[in-house]
Protein backbone atom coordinates (compact mmCIF):
# COMPACT_ATOMS: atom_id res chain seq x y z
CA UNK A 1 0.00 0.00 0.00
CA UNK A 2 0.86 3.41 -0.86
CA UNK A 3 0.79 5.52 2.24
CA UNK A 4 -1.16 8.95 2.05
CA UNK A 5 -2.06 9.62 5.56
CA UNK A 6 -0.66 8.52 8.63
CA UNK A 7 -1.89 9.63 12.43
CA UNK A 8 -0.55 8.20 15.78
CA UNK A 9 -2.98 8.59 18.66
CA UNK A 10 -1.72 9.39 22.16
CA UNK A 11 -1.46 5.51 22.90
CA UNK A 12 0.83 4.60 19.88
CA UNK A 13 -2.23 3.18 17.50
CA UNK A 14 -0.92 3.80 13.93
CA UNK A 15 -3.59 4.90 11.59
CA UNK A 16 -3.03 4.76 7.82
CA UNK A 17 -4.72 5.53 4.80
CA UNK A 18 -3.55 4.53 1.48
CA UNK A 19 -4.29 3.29 -1.82
CA UNK A 20 -3.07 -0.64 -2.68
CA UNK A 21 -4.76 -3.82 -3.03
CA UNK A 22 -5.81 -5.39 0.39
CA UNK A 23 -4.90 -9.22 -0.85
CA UNK A 24 -1.37 -7.84 -0.39
CA UNK A 25 -1.54 -6.39 2.75
CA UNK A 26 0.94 -8.19 5.42
CA UNK A 27 -1.63 -7.49 8.30
CA UNK A 28 -3.10 -10.03 10.94
CA UNK A 29 -6.13 -9.79 9.66
CA UNK A 30 -7.99 -7.70 6.71
CA UNK A 31 -11.66 -7.40 6.55
CA UNK A 32 -13.67 -8.31 3.56
CA UNK A 33 -16.65 -6.58 2.24
CA UNK A 34 -18.98 -9.80 2.93
CA UNK A 35 -22.60 -10.79 2.02
CA UNK A 36 -24.62 -12.59 4.95
CA UNK A 37 -24.38 -16.03 3.06
CA UNK A 38 -20.58 -15.22 2.36
CA UNK A 39 -20.36 -15.99 -1.02
CA UNK A 40 -18.22 -14.04 -2.48
CA UNK A 41 -19.35 -13.23 -5.75
CA UNK A 42 -17.84 -9.59 -6.24
CA UNK A 43 -15.76 -6.87 -5.93
CA UNK A 44 -12.96 -7.22 -2.87
CA UNK A 45 -14.70 -10.42 -1.32
CA UNK A 46 -13.94 -12.18 -4.71
CA UNK A 47 -10.32 -10.84 -5.47
CA UNK A 48 -9.87 -12.11 -1.53
CA UNK A 49 -11.47 -15.58 -2.51
CA UNK A 50 -9.21 -16.12 -5.24
CA UNK A 51 -6.17 -14.99 -4.31
CA UNK A 52 -6.74 -17.17 -1.12
CA UNK A 53 -7.64 -20.13 -2.70
CA UNK A 54 -10.54 -22.48 -2.06
CA UNK A 55 -9.53 -22.72 1.70
CA UNK A 56 -11.80 -19.71 2.39
CA UNK A 57 -15.07 -20.47 0.21
CA UNK A 58 -15.16 -23.76 2.31
CA UNK A 59 -14.66 -22.13 5.53
CA UNK A 60 -17.07 -19.80 4.61
CA UNK A 61 -19.77 -22.21 3.73
CA UNK A 62 -19.17 -23.97 6.60
CA UNK A 63 -19.26 -20.82 9.07
CA UNK A 64 -22.81 -20.09 7.74
CA UNK A 65 -23.81 -24.09 8.06
CA UNK A 66 -22.40 -23.67 11.74
CA UNK A 67 -23.88 -19.59 12.74
CA UNK A 68 -26.18 -18.92 9.82
CA UNK A 69 -26.44 -15.76 7.98
CA UNK A 70 -23.73 -12.72 9.16
CA UNK A 71 -25.05 -9.87 10.48
CA UNK A 72 -23.50 -6.21 10.43
CA UNK A 73 -23.07 -6.56 14.25
CA UNK A 74 -21.90 -10.11 14.36
CA UNK A 75 -18.57 -10.65 11.54
CA UNK A 76 -17.56 -13.69 10.52
CA UNK A 77 -13.88 -14.83 11.04
CA UNK A 78 -12.12 -17.55 8.49
CA UNK A 79 -8.44 -18.24 7.97
CA UNK A 80 -6.75 -16.03 5.59
CA UNK A 81 -5.54 -19.11 3.29
CA UNK A 82 -3.26 -18.68 1.17
CA UNK A 83 -3.28 -14.56 2.05
CA UNK A 84 -0.06 -12.70 3.80
CA UNK A 85 -3.01 -12.44 7.07
CA UNK A 86 -3.95 -14.96 10.00
CA UNK A 87 -7.71 -13.79 9.55
CA UNK A 88 -10.18 -12.50 7.11
CA UNK A 89 -12.83 -10.67 8.74
CA UNK A 90 -15.81 -11.21 6.95
CA UNK A 91 -18.31 -8.13 7.51
CA UNK A 92 -21.54 -7.16 6.26
CA UNK A 93 -21.78 -3.68 5.47
CA UNK A 94 -25.42 -2.06 4.52
CA UNK A 95 -27.29 -1.78 1.03
CA UNK A 96 -28.15 2.21 0.33
CA UNK A 97 -31.78 2.11 0.09
CA UNK A 98 -32.40 -1.00 3.13
CA UNK A 99 -33.00 2.01 5.67
CA UNK A 100 -30.42 2.96 9.13
CA UNK A 101 -27.76 2.77 7.04
CA UNK A 102 -25.69 4.92 8.36
CA UNK A 103 -25.80 2.79 11.85
CA UNK A 104 -25.16 -0.13 10.47
CA UNK A 105 -21.86 1.24 8.96
CA UNK A 106 -21.03 2.46 12.08
CA UNK A 107 -21.93 -0.81 13.66
CA UNK A 108 -20.05 -3.14 10.98
CA UNK A 109 -16.55 -1.30 11.23
CA UNK A 110 -17.22 -1.23 15.52
CA UNK A 111 -17.86 -4.54 15.23
CA UNK A 112 -14.68 -6.10 12.64
CA UNK A 113 -12.12 -4.60 15.43
CA UNK A 114 -14.13 -5.80 18.55
CA UNK A 115 -13.62 -9.14 16.39
CA UNK A 116 -9.99 -8.21 15.87
CA UNK A 117 -9.49 -7.87 19.93
CA UNK A 118 -10.90 -11.14 20.15
CA UNK A 119 -8.69 -12.76 18.22
CA UNK A 120 -5.54 -11.49 19.02
CA UNK A 121 -5.04 -9.66 16.00
CA UNK A 122 -2.28 -6.40 15.98
CA UNK A 123 -2.88 -5.44 12.68
CA UNK A 124 -6.14 -4.81 10.56
CA UNK A 125 -6.44 -3.61 7.09
CA UNK A 126 -9.97 -2.35 6.32
CA UNK A 127 -11.59 -1.68 2.36
CA UNK A 128 -14.38 0.87 1.88
CA UNK A 129 -17.24 -1.45 3.19
CA UNK A 130 -20.63 -0.82 1.38
CA UNK A 131 -19.42 1.13 -1.43
CA UNK A 132 -19.27 -0.79 -4.18
CA UNK A 133 -22.44 -3.18 -5.33
CA UNK A 134 -23.57 -2.19 -2.33
CA UNK A 135 -23.97 1.18 -3.39
CA UNK A 136 -23.24 3.62 0.17
CA UNK A 137 -22.41 6.91 -0.88
CA UNK A 138 -18.14 7.12 -0.58
CA UNK A 139 -18.31 10.29 1.15
CA UNK A 140 -20.39 9.64 3.68
CA UNK A 141 -18.88 6.20 4.26
CA UNK A 142 -15.50 8.15 4.51
CA UNK A 143 -16.82 10.37 7.45
CA UNK A 144 -18.42 7.15 9.14
CA UNK A 145 -15.00 5.28 9.00
CA UNK A 146 -13.07 8.10 9.85
CA UNK A 147 -15.64 8.85 13.12
CA UNK A 148 -15.55 5.03 14.03
CA UNK A 149 -11.45 5.10 14.12
CA UNK A 150 -11.21 8.49 15.78
CA UNK A 151 -13.37 7.05 18.68
CA UNK A 152 -11.02 3.77 18.99
CA UNK A 153 -8.28 5.78 19.20
CA UNK A 154 -9.09 7.64 21.56
CA UNK A 155 -10.73 4.93 23.89
CA UNK A 156 -8.95 2.28 23.15
CA UNK A 157 -6.42 1.68 25.85
CA UNK A 158 -5.33 -1.82 26.90
CA UNK A 159 -6.61 -4.02 23.75
CA UNK A 160 -4.43 -5.63 21.18
CA UNK A 161 -5.21 -4.08 17.82
CA UNK A 162 -2.32 -1.40 17.48
CA UNK A 163 -2.29 -0.36 13.91
CA UNK A 164 -5.13 0.31 11.65
CA UNK A 165 -4.91 0.33 7.48
CA UNK A 166 -7.63 1.97 5.33
CA UNK A 167 -6.38 0.24 1.84
CA UNK A 168 -8.11 1.72 -1.29
CA UNK A 169 -8.20 0.41 -4.47
CA UNK A 170 -9.19 2.90 -6.69
CA UNK A 171 -7.92 6.86 -6.87
CA UNK A 172 -11.94 8.21 -6.33
CA UNK A 173 -12.48 6.45 -2.96
CA UNK A 174 -8.99 7.43 -2.15
CA UNK A 175 -9.57 11.33 -2.12
CA UNK A 176 -12.92 10.91 -0.23
CA UNK A 177 -10.96 9.07 2.26
CA UNK A 178 -8.30 11.17 2.71
CA UNK A 179 -10.45 14.18 2.47
CA UNK A 180 -12.32 13.30 5.75
CA UNK A 181 -9.31 11.98 7.01
CA UNK A 182 -7.74 15.83 7.33
CA UNK A 183 -11.40 16.66 8.54
CA UNK A 184 -10.72 14.90 11.43
CA UNK A 185 -6.98 14.82 12.05
CA UNK A 186 -5.90 17.49 10.51
CA UNK A 187 -4.57 19.60 13.28
CA UNK A 188 -2.62 16.14 14.94
CA UNK A 189 -1.56 14.72 12.21
CA UNK A 190 1.56 16.91 11.23
CA UNK A 191 1.34 16.89 7.40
Amino acid sequence: MEIKRKFLSSTNLKLEIGQGDITSEKVDAIVNAANSHLSHGGGVARAIAERGGETITEESKKWVETHGPVAHDSPAHTSGGKLPCKYIIHAVGPVWGEGEEEGKLSTTIRSSLELAEKLGVESIAFPAISTGIFGFPIRRAAEIFMKEFNEYLSTQRLGLVNSIKMVLYDENTLLEFLDAFDKIFDEEAGK
